[in-house]
């Protein structure tokens, strides 16, 4: 080990795969453990008896009492334009598109009014825990250039892309078939794969794009089969009637992008709370993922996403927050209103799934699983530590807990950014709770 070796000591929990398949065998749990980083990429981890001994005196081992490490939380589905419209006031979904969403994002087509709220939003994304997300821009090139421009200062592996958007929507947030590939490819060829950043192909959903411009986007997954694809399927249920109006020849709503090649390793698909059998069947098949969106299911009004099912037919699930129609950049808050989904659904949602999907889950459905998502030596170190003590109540219900189960569905349930101490990118501070700069937006 050289001078760049770190550790950390404290309680320490990460999976190797979902609680719901293989119960206490998906994760490891040290009550008093040793994360070990080496330039920026996980070096050990396991319990303090055995790993300190290993450390030369040189290396520096930072203490966390009171609180548990974890990997760094993953979102799968969120909107950076639209947060400052979060909490907007009472409308479902097609109504919240043309009242908030298309209004807001209309103004970033100017970078200067882009990159301040680019840096906010990866602020945010920070002081909630949250180190890699797939993030929609707007239908302007500049809002994707302005946010993967502060990203790679930051060094934070995100993904994101240029909303493709040719009909039923305003005219200044609409582009062509032709000018949506063209943007799009350019914008592939500058930022996908640079440090730690990657291009999402991005639809905004099937209404807002003709058959033309979902087969250009089905090209560019053809040229960069590395690409992700991003976009929404079945959220709303007049969403999915109008989709049926649009789209006749097509089966169902996830035929129309299956019909232009969008699904593939790396799709992932927002929502998908109204989805029939053979839809399940096909995302199986194609190996495309879900994004479950607890908090915008509920604020717009859209329905409760089914998780039995999509574990049923063995598709990858990873939880997205949707700001703004989501109301928490917290994936702790996003864990509470997941949980009261699947009790109104008469399901358990455990803990450890929870924190599950927060972090392998999502790699997992980003196909970024070689990279992130646990404490598997050689993987990217993005973690999180949280504060058992952050607010009095939490520290008054943690003293009634009797184990780390009890002790994770507490912090899914009441706990939120004040539960964030720390947030570390490649080993690196970028979070601390304790010492936050102040907005400059």
């Amino acid at each position: 080990m050289n001078n760049t070796t770190k550790a950390f000591r404290g309680e320490i929990l990460h999976f190797l795969s979902d609680p719901a398949k293989d119960n206490d065998n998906a994760h490891q749990y040290f009550e008093d453990g040793v994360l070990v980083v080496t330039d920026g990429l996980v070096e050990a981890v396991g319990p303090a008896s055995e790993v300190l001994s290993t450390l030369p005196s040189s290396v520096e081992v930072k203490e966390h009492k009171d609180g548990l490490l974890v990997p760094g939380f993953i979102d799968t589905h969120i909107h950076y334009p639209q947060t400052e419209i979060i909490g907007s006031y009472g409308e479902q979904l097609l109504e919240w598109l043309d009242t908030y969403t298309f209004p807001t994002e209309s103004q970033f087509g100017d970078s200067e009014f882009a990159k301040p709220r680019a840096q906010f939003f990866l602020d945010q994304l920070m002081s909630n825990g949250t180190t890699t997300a797939l993030v929609f821009g707007t239908v302007h090139p500049e809002s994707v250039d302005a946010f993967f421009e502060q990203a790679e200062q930051m060094n934070v592996r995100m993904i994101c892309g240029k909303v493709m958007m040719d009909r039923n929507a305003p005219d200044n947030l609409t582009d062509t078939p032709q000018t949506s590939y063209d943007e799009s490819k350019a914008l592939i060829e500058k930022w996908h794969g640079k440090g730690r950043l990657h291009y999402a192909v991005t639809p905004r959903f099937a209404p807002t794009s003709t058959s033309e411009q979902l087969h250009k986007a089905g090209e560019l997954l053809k040229e960069y089969p590395d690409v992700f694809m991003h976009t929404h399927l079945s959220e709303n249920k007049n969403e999915c009637a109008w989709v049926g109006e649009l789209f006749p020849e097509c089966e169902n709503y996830l035929d129309v992008y299956d019909q232009h090649g969008l699904l593939s390793k790396r799709s992932v698909f927002a929502h998908g709370i109204h989805l029939c059998d053979s839809e399940y069947e096909r995302l199986r098949d194609t190996d495309s993922s879900l994004s479950y969106c607890p908090t915008s299911n509920l604020f717009l009004g859209s329905g409760l996403f089914d998780l039995k099912k999509a574990e049923e037919y063995n598709v990858d699930v990873g939880l997205g927050t949707d700001v703004g129609g989501g109301t928490s950049f917290s994936q702790l808050q996003t864990l509470n209103e997941a949980y009261k989904i699947q009790q109104l659904r008469g399901e358990k949602l455990t803990a450890m799934k929870s924190f599950f999907l927060a972090t392998l889950g999502g790699a997992q459905a980003l196909d970024l699983d070689d990279k992130i998502g646990n404490f598997a030596k050689g993987k990217e170190a993005d973690f999180v530590v949280l504060d058992y003590n952050s607010t009095d109540l939490m520290r008054v219900r943690m003293n009634k807990t009797k184990d780390i189960n009890e002790r994770l569905f507490v912090l899914s349930i009441i706990g939120d950014d004040r539960s964030v101490k720390e947030t570390y990118v490649m080993g690196e501070l970028t979070h601390d709770r304790d010492n936050k700069k102040k907005s400059a937006l």
